[in-house]
């Protein structure tokens, strides 16, 4: 699966929520903002994301509609990828394809992802674009409102 990665859009973004807030993926992704539902901090927090020079974002379009978005962001030697994908494209290889089109766009390595430990469907997604388990710690997760064990993987060169 290809998938064409672009630009945030100022109409992606009431969309992005949607995906974000939807009750599996806040328990999947489990480390979210405090409280995802608030719209100022969304907003402010999507200002600040599409203003800095340091994070690559992209969406992630499909369908006509907007399926979900992948970034890079951190100090160098920090870097780390997230993404999101609409639940209705999970299981479809839509993430691993985002993935692997931002990860060819942004060259520097090495680069970390973190991930709920028993988020199986992520840390593959993660496997398949080469990154490998480095560490294993606890951190708390907000969206579950516990500490919980979190895997940190790495893309070296």
């Amino acid at each position: 699966m290809n998938v064409a990665l672009r630009p945030v859009h100022d109409s992606d973004l009431p969309v992005f929520p949607r995906q974000s807030n939807d009750p599996e993926a806040l328990h999947r992704a489990a480390f979210t903002p405090e409280d995802p539902a608030d719209r100022d901090r969304f907003a402010a927090r999507w200002a600040r994301i599409r203003s800095s020079p340091e994070i690559v974002v992209r969406t992630v379009p499909g369908d006509g509609d907007v399926v979900g978005h992948v970034s890079v962001h951190g100090g160098p030697g920090e870097r780390e990828v997230t993404y999101r994908v609409d639940r209705a494209h999970w299981g479809k290889g839509v993430a691993t394809a985002a993935l692997r089109g931002l990860l060819a766009e942004v060259a520097e390595r090495p680069l970390y992802a973190r991930v709920a430990a028993d988020n199986a469907a992520s840390r593959r997604v993660l496997e398949r674009c080469g990154f490998e388990v480095s560490a294993r710690t606890t951190g708390y997760a907000s969206a579950r409102g516990a500490e919980i064990d979190e895997l940190v993987l790495t893309l070296h060169g």
